[in-house]
């Protein structure tokens, strides 16, 4: 019997997952980040300044992060310039076209010394045991097909004493928010995408794949599963994003 998984609402075989997810990216990567802005009206830098806030990068001493699925450089950039001269960010991403915008953003900021981007896929990382004081993946683990190996990858990288941070969409509950919240998730925000970017049906993927992910409690639970101690997760407005955490101890 062949495993499948979700692609939005739709199953689809396993091993084609990742080349549907690769196609949505590739269609939307030149406007991805005006997009973001536009359907979370500029809370999602918000919330990427509470991740950042998370990881902590010190001032005085080398630090090294792993961004995985992090083409744009979004995240990794805010770290760098959160820490100190010594912080050095590594992007993971398997979508050229992303990555590609990523390494155009390092270097307007004369930021390309302290960035260095490698296309990868997050199950099967190629760096060393133990090599990142951080991992981080914001708004992107749902698009892996094998959530569990990527969970596993990212412990397996992170140092003894280092942290996973995953900031992701998640379940809202506060009642009333929740109709209101899928109306516009359902109505506007496919529309905006056919509006802005010219398609309409990656971004109706995206809002499917958010409903599909697991809510906070089962996502806690297949971290420490992957061995991470510690875990927590803290949810914001009213359930629409949160913020995990665990540590390799």
């Amino acid at each position: 019997m062949t495993d499948t998984a979700h692609f939005g609402s739709r199953q689809v075989p396993l091993e084609d997952k990742q080349g549907l997810v690769d196609d949505v990216f590739h269609s939307v990567a030149r406007r991805y980040d005006l997009m973001n802005d536009l359907m979370s009206f500029g809370l999602h830098r918000a919330w990427k300044d509470a991740l950042v806030t998370a990881v902590d990068p010190p001032k005085n001493r080398p630090f090294a992060l792993l961004d995985i699925a992090g083409g744009t450089g979004d995240v990794a950039l805010r770290v760098i310039e959160s820490g100190g001269g010594e912080t050095r960010a590594t992007v993971c991403d398997i979508n050229s076209d992303m990555l590609e915008i990523g390494r155009e953003r390092a270097t307007a900021r004369s930021r390309s010394d302290a960035v260095t981007f490698t296309e990868a896929n997050a199950e099967a990382l190629p760096f060393a045991d133990r090599s990142f004081d951080a991992v981080t993946v914001a708004f992107g683990i749902r698009n892996v097909p094998r959530i569990e190996a990527a969970l596993a990858e990212a412990y397996r990288v992170v140092k003894i004493g280092g942290k996973f941070l995953c900031l992701e969409f998640s379940a809202v509950d506060v009642p009333g928010l929740d109709r209101l919240y899928d109306f516009y998730s359902f109505n506007v925000i496919p529309a905006l995408g056919r509006a802005v970017a010219g398609d309409a049906e990656s971004y109706r993927y995206l809002v499917e794949s958010i409903r599909r992910f697991p809510n906070p409690q089962s996502f806690a639970a297949m971290m420490r599963a992957a061995g991470f101690a510690r875990v927590t997760f803290q949810q914001m407005i009213g359930g629409i994003v949160a913020l995990h955490c665990g540590w390799r101890l």
